[in-house]
């Protein structure tokens, strides 16, 4: 049995799918057509993506395969003690957790934001 896919959209590669990023959006394509395979976006990176192209926040939280992750008590407790409320809430979304013992990987357009912060990552770059 295949071990699921759990995948962490940071605020770029929101907005890289919102763009028509075809990394991106074959990740979202399968994340709709497998079972096993789960996107999250964290709702502090949705905002940072939003802010930079406005509508990606209504475009992905309209697809099915994308999951919106609140900003419970544990996650803004992490975003706190950050400067980049998007960097801290995709980072959190990232860890091991009892549904994803092994965490998430992080899909970034920038993968050097993600340099020595612990996180697997997924280069979205074309």
């Amino acid at each position: 049995m295949m071990e699921a896919v759990h995948i962490v959209l940071d605020d770029t590669a929101m907005i890289a799918a919102g763009q028509g990023n075809v990394l991106a959006s074959r990740l979202i394509h399968r994340a709709h057509a497998e079972a096993g395979w789960f996107l999250y976006a964290p709702a502090c990176a949705l905002v940072e993506a939003d802010r930079a192209r406005p509508g990606t926040a209504e475009h992905l939280g309209a697809l099915p395969a994308v999951t919106v992750l609140d900003l419970d008590l544990p996650a803004a407790l992490a975003v706190a003690r950050e400067t980049s409320w998007a960097t801290a809430h995709t980072r959190y979304a990232a860890e091991p957790t009892a549904d994803r013992p092994n965490g998430a990987v992080v899909a970034t357009t920038v993968p050097d934001t993600w340099k020595g912060l612990s996180v697997r990552v997924i280069d979205l770059r074309p």
